[in-house]
């Protein structure tokens, strides 16, 4: 009997890459119309915002069940169990991601962000600029943001070899199972009657700004699970820490909440390096570990059964 063990191939450079650059664009743009919609048009209600995503991931996954364009595991106890601490997870990342948006400029959101690389290099091993608008409920909100991030991102790795689940079934069973808490914890604290009673409804650029960042909260979703599917959790980190490149620059003029200085300014430039520097080696790995991946040859062991067979007495 011949027993074959093979390693177990990686995932294309090329697939590496489009998910992250897709990851990228869908979280830059998705930052850009939170703190449109939070900043400029003064949107009362992060969580309603929140909420608002949740809403349209779980309508748009479960059209795309009902026309058999995707498969979902039925809902069962199960669930529960396999799915946890993801929910809990990802409600404390988006809540918090979305009231720091409001709370601070987008530099600073973009360099306190980077504390999420550190804390999910930390995780994974074991399962500052001065800012003259500092805030202190604002940095509360941010460096809960980066545990979340961190945490989140872990456990979505970990979650997405769970069978019967899948990328799709992470997506929906986490709005699913938060969406009605968020809602009632919106209810009872004000928050969904301010967002109701928001003058600006009847204003199309407000509502387009809201639809599309309802759509971006699903895209965005989707986009960090396909990342972290295809790289490690690491990896999804630090290229949502290099797209906040962009956000920074950007977020010097939008939102008109940047406060600029020089110390802030070079500290923002330096913080952005060393990230560009790991998304380099990631995807532009030194020859010799190239060469190192490429000697990986499948592994055959001979398993040989003994034989049954006796000499004949003479």
């Amino acid at each position: 009997m011949s027993l074959k063990t093979t390693l177990e191939p990686e995932h294309s450079g090329i697939l590496k890459f489009v998910s992250a650059v897709f990851y990228a664009g869908s979280s830059f743009l998705i930052t850009v119309v939170n703190k449109t919609i939070l900043t400029n048009f003064r949107f009362p209600s992060y969580l309603f915002l929140g909420i608002g995503q949740m809403l349209t991931t779980i309508v748009i996954l479960y059209a795309a069940k009902k026309n058999n364009i995707v498969n979902l595991q039925d809902f069962d106890r199960s669930i529960f169990i396999k799915i946890f601490p993801l929910p809990l997870l990802y409600v404390g990342n988006h809540i918090t991601g979305l009231a720091s948006t409001k709370k601070l400029s987008l530099p600073m959101f973009t360099v306190l962000r980077k504390f999420t690389i550190l804390m999910t290099m930390v995780m994974e091993a074991s399962v500052l600029s001065s800012d003259l608008a500092f805030d202190v409920e604002a940095y509360t909100f941010i460096l809960l943001n980066d545990a979340f991030t961190a945490a989140s991102g872990v456990y979505t790795k970990k979650k997405l070899g769970t069978e019967g689940l899948g990328k799709y079934g992470v997506l929906f069973y986490n709005a699913v199972l938060i969406v009605i808490p968020t809602l009632l914890v919106s209810a009872f604290t004000g928050d969904l009657e301010k967002a109701i009673s928001f003058d600006d409804w009847l204003r199309a650029s407000f509502v387009s700004c809201f639809l599309l960042s309802c759509f971006m909260g699903f895209v965005l979703m989707y986009s960090i699970v396909l990342c972290s599917h295809y790289n490690s959790a690491l990896t999804t980190t630090v290229v949502g820490a290099i797209k906040n490149i962009a956000v920074a620059y950007i977020g010097m003029f939008v939102g008109g909440d940047y406060l600029f200085s020089w110390t802030n300014f070079l500290g923002l430039n330096i913080c952005m390096s060393g990230g560009l520097v790991y998304a380099y080696l990631t995807f532009h790995p030194p020859s010799s570990h190239r060469a190192a991946t490429n000697q990986l040859q499948p592994i055959n062991v001979l398993v040989t059964q003994p034989s049954t067979d006796r000499l004949p007495i003479r």
